[in-house]
């Protein structure tokens, strides 16, 4: 991988100060304060030879560099995850991949700490949802395809974790079983309805049904249908009705293959992030520079669950932040007006 106008090629240059421990949960520290655990994650990240060192060099930002604590490190544009990010590459139990066509690059994620990755998993939804009061049902079209998914993995270990013996991934092409809605109100405990946008709106027109009145539904993005785009307001409203919630209850959730956290937002449509991921809404223009809040640009992530990958990426999607973090997707930026992202990346 090169960026325009800058050479990537592997150089010498020391870290100044020793690698910091392997161990990654001091992430998960919500007592130590972000910046801390961000300049520890890219010590660590930037001491192995690969493309987020070389990036880091080549813009003059090395983390012992000392910047100033307003600023973010140079964020990766998140396409680098096509390649091998450390060029030494080792073995890893878990790897994500990408959904896409045939013939389609996908982004690869090598996770080597399966543990740590579930225990983000957890410890970000109970930190927004009483986890332990819900039965979770998954309806995955497409993502069940791919053996690789994040996503599968992830509901896969909170049906797994769940005690009453009621969660399990839903049937493809039929209705929810009348069934499992009896056997959830008789538990005493609520419907959590996970599933892709496409899917759960194929769900919804296909085969409609009254949930019970205290269920929520996670969409997890997605808003592209097999036969248009809708907006995240449409698509809300018409689950809400074909299911017999209010809107308010239809909820969503913000991952990638390439992140090991999710952020969350309520019916209000504004996200959340665990304390250990952070958002910054950056100058399509010029990637390195951020947008007030209230402007619009491509949403930044630092992510300190990648401990082992890269915490720090450029996405391709466009957002907006208030002054308290939340923020809020407003779709994809159309690759050819980034301009301003031509000195960041390109492909040999």
């Amino acid at each position: 991988m090169a960026f325009k106008g800058i050479c990537l090629s592997p150089i010498s240059i020391p870290t100044q100060a020793p690698l910091m421990s392997a161990d990654p949960r001091f992430i998960l520290d919500a007592e130590t304060p972000f910046r801390e655990r961000m300049l520890r994650v890219a010590r660590h990240q930037y001491g192995r030879a690969g493309t987020l060192q070389r990036f880091w060099q080549a813009l003059g930002w090395p983390p012992d560099a000392a910047p100033k604590s307003e600023d973010w490190p140079p964020l990766l544009p998140v396409e680098a995850f096509r390649e091998p990010l450390f060029d030494d590459l080792t073995e890893a139990p878990l790897v994500f991949r990408s959904s896409g066509t045939t013939g389609m690059q996908r982004s690869m994620h090598p996770v080597a700490d399966p543990g740590l990755y579930r225990q983000a998993i957890f410890e970000a939804m109970r930190s927004f949802y009483p986890l332990q009061d819900f039965v979770i049902l998954a309806y995955t079209p497409g993502y069940s395809e791919n053996p690789d998914s994040s996503l599968i993995w992830m509901l896969r270990e909170l049906i797994t974790a769940e005690t009453s013996g009621l969660s399990r991934f839903l049937p493809l092409n039929t209705a929810i079983p009348p069934d499992d809605l009896r056997n959830i109100e008789a538990s005493g405990k609520r419907l959590l309805l996970f599933g892709a946008a496409f899917g759960l709106i194929d769900l919804a027109e296909r085969f409609p049904v009254q949930l019970p009145q205290g269920t929520l539904i996670m969409e997890t993005g997605g808003m592209k249908t097999h036969r248009r785009e809708m907006s995240r307001d449409e698509l809300h409203h018409k689950l809400a009705a074909a299911f017999g919630l209010p809107p308010a209850q239809v909820h969503s959730e913000y991952g990638m293959t390439e992140l090991l956290s999710q952020a969350y937002a309520d019916g209000s449509g504004w996200f959340r992030c665990p304390h250990w991921m952070q958002i910054s809404i950056r100058n399509p223009e010029n990637p390195l520079l951020p947008v007030p809040p209230g402007g619009q640009g491509l949403i930044g992530i630092i992510d300190l669950a990648n401990f082992h990958s890269c915490s720090f990426i450029l996405t391709g999607d466009r957002g907006e932040m208030l002054p308290d973090g939340r923020f809020r997707v407003l779709g994809r930026y159309i690759p050819e007006n980034l301009r301003g992202c031509n000195f960041l990346i390109d492909r040999d």
